[in-house]
This record gives C-alpha cells, structure tokens and sequence, in this order.
C-alpha cells in the first residue's frame, strides 16, 4: 500500500478521535468559526445530511474497534427517532438519515431495534412511490416555494437513497422494495441521464405517467448544465444499484456518468467545480462532489472486468489525495476536515464551507482503499 494512503489515514483517525471527544453523540452540519457550535448542530432534526457523522463513527468504529466511536453512534442513531416518530417533516432522504445510523447499527451489531428502525425508515420511503408514474417523490409541498407544485419532481439524489430499498427487500424477503427502488432507478435512467454522461438535478413529471415535462435548475447553475455534486449521485448511485441488482444497464450508466466526471476533473487537478458548466467566474469548487463520486468510482471497480479496474481505481485515487493536499484542514483543534464545498452554485452567496459529508465520503473512500471498510449502502 501506498505511503501517502496510510499516512492520510492516520491524519483521519487522529482528526476523528479528537472531534469524536469534542462533538459525542450531537448531529453536526457544518462548523461556525472553525467549532460544531450548539446552533449549528441538529440542523433540524428532519435535515438530510443527519446520518453522515453516525455514518463516520460507525466506519471508524469498524476500522479501529474503539468503543467510544460505537457508543456515540448510537446516540446520534436515537436522537433520530425525533424525526423517524414525528415522520412529518421527512421526505426522501431517510436512506441518507438510517443507512449511515441504524442499519449501520445493526450490520455491526445485530441490534434488532435498529433493524426495526431502518425497516421503518423504509417503508416511510416506499410509501412515497407514485405506481402511475413509477417514481418516489422528491420533497414535500411545505419544502418549495409558494406557488409551485412538487408531486411529480424526483432528484438524482434520490439514487443514493434506495439502497435502502434494496436492503428492505433482502431482510424481508419482501420483492416490494427491490420493484420500487429499480422501478425508480429506470425512471431517473431515462429522465435524468443525458446521452453524453452529464445529468440534470430535477426533473418535473406527469404524476398520472411519468413523462418528463421538464428539467428544473436545482442546486446547478442551469437546467442544462453539471452540477457536479448531481454527477456525483448519480454515478455512485447507479454502480450501487448495479451491486444490488445486477442488472448490467445501470452498471453502464455508472461508468458513462464516471467518465464524464472524469474528463472534467482531469481539467481541474482532480477537483470538481461546483457545475462542470459554470462560467470561469466565480470559480467554485465543491470537494464533497469529488470524494462521493471516488467512492463511486471505487465501487465500479469493484465490478468491472480486470483490465477496467485500473482506470476507476487510478482516478478515484488521484480524487481522494487532491482533495487530501489542497482542500483539508488536519488541525486536531479545528472541526471538519474537508473544506472548499458548496451547498449549491447560486445559494449560500460565495461562500465556500465544510460540510458534514464531505468528510464521511473522505473517511468511506480511503477505507476502501486501504480494504477497512464495510458496506454502508
């Protein structure tokens, strides 16, 4: 193994055990003044990104075995039954929120009241699928703006969500959750993809069909440009539904989605923009998109034939020791580790952050590397 591999690995598990120390079972987002402050922890108990540092401690705790990472897992794991029982603020993201907590939990551990959580987790995401139109609704209508109507929008974050689906499936011996997730699958495939490998963020559909009526901005910088973060999802997204699934069209949709993401960031020194179709400027980049799309890169290595595997692994690699040199922060005192992020290329003014999941796909890909990981998807 590579030295700067194992080097970058003690630098994560000496950052991770000393934020571990300061942060315990809270739910960090992002860090005010270099700190997880108490206002900025739980962002809302129903935020999507609630089950990346549960997500972190769980991936440490199998890595190193230390109690401590376990114990604070299950915190955070608990203080998520405040969203999973109050169930009205959620939407389709709870495999972001239980994959990484209680199902986690319960791989690890055998934890059958985990199990029960990430069942319930589950089928609150099945019952957001539209059989007329073959998709799971993105959001709720109390999470856009007024006068607009999201009952047939559906995101291509949506695809790192039905792993859970796929999970479900397998620990009922229940085909309804496989049906839904890959039914689904086929409709981001065919509504979301573009030929060229580039995809939108979301797209509007005939709830009554499924035909696409039209392609929204989103978090990109237009409705026809490349929301790197977008590209990210879904070509992660899609290798793991060729894992659970096996069906050889999503496998190669990974890897076109893999290769246009690879020949942008080959344009820049293996750091993605923001929007691989943004102006020159502002010039912003979005770390988080480039280490979620190398674990997704990793994944289809995993897979592919032998003389492929090279080509997913070597850019997955050069992804993860960019991002390692030029965008972290190893300083024990200071939270996050990952920095130079953006939450969306018009949002958050010009500020670029750290951001929770970040760090858990920086933590995912070089445990993977170094053959320390477990299946959290």
């Amino acid at each position: 193994m590579e030295a700067w591999l194992e080097q970058l690995y003690k630098k994560i598990e000496g950052k991770i055990e000393a934020e571990c120390k300061r942060i315990g079972g809270r739910i960090p987002y992002w860090t005010k003044d270099g700190i997880y402050a108490e206002d900025y922890a739980v962002k809302d108990i129903y935020w999507w990104t609630n089950g990346f540092w549960p997500g972190i401690l769980w991936k440490m705790y199998y890595a190193t075995g230390k109690e401590e990472y376990k114990r604070h897992a299950q915190e955070a794991e608990k203080t998520l039954d405040g969203a999973l029982h109050g169930f009205m603020g959620l939407h389709h993201d709870t495999g972001f929120m239980w994959l990484h907590s209680a199902v986690a939990d319960y791989r690890l551990t055998g934890s059958e009241e985990s199990r029960v959580r990430g069942l319930m987790a589950a089928n609150i995401l099945a019952g957001r699928y539209n059989p007329a139109g073959s998709y799971i609704r993105a959001w709720n209508q109390e999470c856009v703006k007024e006068g607009e109507d999201c009952t047939g929008w559906i995101i291509v974050d949506s695809m790192m969500n039905i792993p859970l689906l796929y999970w479900a499936s397998k620990e009922l011996k229940d085909p309804r959750f496989y049906n839904i997730a890959k039914n689904h699958a086929d409709t981001i495939m065919r509504t979301l993809v573009r030929e060229d490998g580039s995809c939108g963020h979301i797209a509007c559909l005939n709830p009554d069909t499924g035909e696409l009526e039209r392609i929204l901005t989103g978090q990109g910088y237009s409705n026809t440009s490349s929301w790197s973060r977008g590209q990210s999802w879904i070509l992660y997204g899609f290798a793991l539904s060729y894992r659970h699934t096996g069906n050889a069209a999503y496998l190669e949709t990974a890897k076109r989605t893999a290769h246009y993401f690879i020949s942008n960031i080959t344009l820049t020194e293996y750091i993605p923009l923001c929007d691989f179709r943004q102006p020159d400027q502002p010039a912003y980049l979005d770390a988080s998109a480039g280490l979620c799309a190398a674990c997704g890169l990793l994944e289809i290595a995993e897979h592919v034939e032998e003389g492929e595997k090279a080509l997913y692994r070597k850019h997955g690699e050069r992804i993860v020791k960019a991002i390692s040199e030029v965008c972290c922060n190893w300083d024990p005192n200071v939270d996050s580790i990952v920095q130079q992020c953006k939450v969306d290329y018009h949002g958050s003014g010009n500020r670029q952050t750290d951001l929770i999941y970040a760090d858990y796909f920086l933590v995912e890909a070089v445990l993977r590397l170094l053959n320390k990981d477990f299946l959290i998807w």
